[in-house]
């Protein structure tokens, strides 16, 4: 398995025999592989490389002044989460990896942070005006992207162009830092363990040490070597769900280095609003092979699978 390449710019061409070619070529890979790198994306390389910037500054202070905006004090999990806080494989170690986490900033008596208050609310923000700066930029661009990518993945389910975009209007995406430390002498390489995404899909931004993996259909673990302004993009549980399991959301994982290596990788994890009712869209289901899935707000879906992932949220169910 290779992991394909799609071009955002041919995905919104208006020339429509290019931007069909590129469509078809889009469907393919989230039925087969549910993977692919995406380039051209028109986020400015000079942002990309500010964001690899500002999270080595992020990650490089004391200790303390990341604790003091700790995760643990967020019901709606925004913030810094340690080393250990997170365990994607649930049969292996904690991952080794420190992360932050921001999405839309409602304040705690908004309508929606009052009914959903582990999905909307305030974000516990770094102390640096300048990171925070490049980090809602970032935001706002990469969301553009996905709004472009889900218009053409629409399409490709022959549905209305905007069948999945108006499900984003109060949306819970969220974008993550992600610092991966030399990990512990021989102890685990589990920098992420092995794990699918939640979401729709997922963009990743990624340095070039590497370790990203994808598991192909054969059961084999595929690297995803880091291409230069490229986004690595992939399907997320709940547009499988969606799909009526026509469009794919594929394991992978992240392996930790050794020695004195540290990776930083940026996924942001496109999630529509709590309230969007997902059920098998008319062109996943035929008589023989039916909807496979009840109706389940996305908000619902998600809460239950970031409940079964972190500690810290059992510990406080418990």
């Amino acid at each position: 398995m290779s992991i394909p390449l799609i071009d955002l710019s041919k995905l919104i061409h208006e020339n429509e025999s290019i931007r069909q070619n590129e469509i078809c070529t889009l469907d393919k890979a989230c039925r087969e592989i549910g993977f692919f790198y995406l380039i051209n994306t028109g986020i400015p390389k000079e942002l990309m490389a500010a964001l690899m910037r500002e999270a080595k500054r992020f990650f490089n202070q004391p200790q303390v002044i990341k604790n003091s905006i700790d995760i643990k004090n967020s019901i709606n999990h925004r913030g810094y989460g340690n080393i250990g806080e997170e365990q994607l494989d649930e049969v292996g170690h904690a991952d080794w990896k420190e992360t932050f986490d921001m999405a839309l900033d409602f304040p705690k008596d908004h309508p929606l942070a009052v009914k959903y208050p582990t999905a909307y609310g305030p974000n516990q923000n770094p102390s640096d005006p300048a990171t925070l700066e490049v980090l809602q930029e970032y935001y706002v661009q990469a969301f553009q992207v996905a709004q472009k990518l889900l218009t053409a993945m629409a399409e490709a389910l022959s549905l209305k162009s905007d069948f999945f975009v108006r499900g984003f209007k109060d949306h819970v995406t969220v974008l993550r830092m992600i610092h991966y430390p030399p990990r512990p002498a021989n102890e685990h390489d589990n920098g992420a363990g092995a794990h699918t995404d939640y979401g729709c899909v997922t963009l990743l931004l990624q340095d070039q040490i590497g370790g990203l993996q994808v598991k192909n259909r054969q059961g084999e673990w595929v690297d995803a070597t880091p291409i230069d302004n490229a986004l690595v993009v992939n399907i997320g549980d709940l547009m499988q769900r969606w799909t009526n399991d026509e469009y794919v959301s594929t394991a992978h994982r992240v392996r930790a280095s050794l020695a004195d290596v540290h990776r930083y990788s940026f996924p942001f994890f496109v999630e529509p609003d709590y309230e969007t009712k997902v059920e098998c869209v008319p062109s996943c289901a035929t008589i023989e092979k039916p909807a496979k899935y009840e109706s389940i707000l996305s908000g619902d879906w998600i809460q239950s699978r970031f409940d079964a992932t972190y500690a810290y949220r059992e510990k406080e169910q418990a």
